[in-house]
């Protein structure tokens, strides 16, 4: 097996190529490896797609080395690729993917070199984006798109923050949902829209506690607009991840499993793809079955 490190190096990044180095040293038995050093956002996805393509053959387990969008990343430059596997090193500052395996260590090498690969789904948007943790939209990629501005401005707290700017510009979303061509909303406006291939989003948010990442289908946890008072009692119910089955907020929601999901706005919206923001008005997302090998550590 050969190990290609994609270490995201923001600022503030950069040792964690010195540490990976470091800890390979560490290990009992010598490993095949090289370390690619992200130069800006998205160069992550052409390097793993050139590198697929350029060695199709070669058995590669790609180490994302950073959050989510790292994740995402390595992901979708994948894309389906044979003999590849996908794997995680837990160094970015936002890491919900992982939080579906809380018993496992995302950050010893010796783990991920021991551990067993795993199909997982991944979502698939339009022709070319992907998600494999949660894509959402209406009130969360509000919370998001202001987030992502902030944190790259170095402000501390952006997710509540973001919080803050979409209560009060990001609760009546007019945009129409089909799970499997049923209509969610019939015209209604909507809070926010969660299709949740894992569980958590936004660093504290339980929004999708039944998802299965290998079960070829995605949750469709559907919120119809409310009071700001009923979104405040909503708050700490749908961040347990009690709200599906608590009977308080359960009426606020529409649930469904659904392979495909269409989403319509008359207005250019922003779908949040793993914390990636994605602008438009139409989008087709549909669940590909075991798509990807991830390795889970030991």
């Amino acid at each position: 097996m050969h190990y290609c490190f994609i270490v995201n190096n923001e600022p503030g990044k950069a040792g964690n190529a010195e540490k990976i180095r470091t800890d390979i040293d560490k290990l009992p038995e010598h490993i095949d490896f090289e370390i690619y050093l992200t130069t800006a956002q998205k160069t992550a996805i052409d390097h793993v797609r050139d590198y697929c393509k350029a060695n199709p053959e070669q058995e590669t387990c790609f180490v994302a080395c950073g959050g989510d969008g790292t994740i995402n990343e390595v992901a979708t430059g994948m894309g389906g690729a044979k003999n590849k596997h996908l794997a995680g090193l837990a160094y970015g500052s936002g890491n919900d993917f992982i939080k579906y395996y809380p018993e496992k260590d995302f950050l010893n090498i010796e783990q991920l070199v021991k551990g067993t690969p795993h199909k997982i789904d991944i979502l698939k948007v339009g022709q070319d984006h992907y998600s494999i943790n949660v894509c959402n939209f209406g009130f969360d990629s509000v919370v998001a798109s202001t987030a992502n501005k902030l944190s790259r401005r170095g402000n501390k707290n952006p997710y509540r923050w973001g919080i803050v700017k979409a209560i009060f510009c990001g609760r009546f979303n007019s945009i129409q949902v089909k799970a499997d061509g049923e209509l969610l909303n019939e015209g209604k406006r909507m809070l926010l829209c969660t299709l949740g291939n894992n569980n958590h989003v936004g660093g504290e948010f339980f929004c999708s506690p039944r998802a299965k990442n290998d079960d070829g289908l995605m949750e469709v946890g559907y919120c119809k607009t409310t009071t700001l008072a009923g979104f405040l009692g909503l708050l700490p119910i749908y961040t347990a991840g009690n709200h599906l089955d608590d009977p308080k907020a359960s009426k606020h929601f529409v649930y469904r499993q659904a392979k495909t999901v269409d989403v319509h706005s008359d207005k250019q919206i922003e779908l949040c793809l793993d914390g990636e923001m994605l602008a438009g008005k139409d989008f087709h997302i549909e669940v590909i079955p075991q798509a990807i090998s991830f390795i889970i550590p030991n």
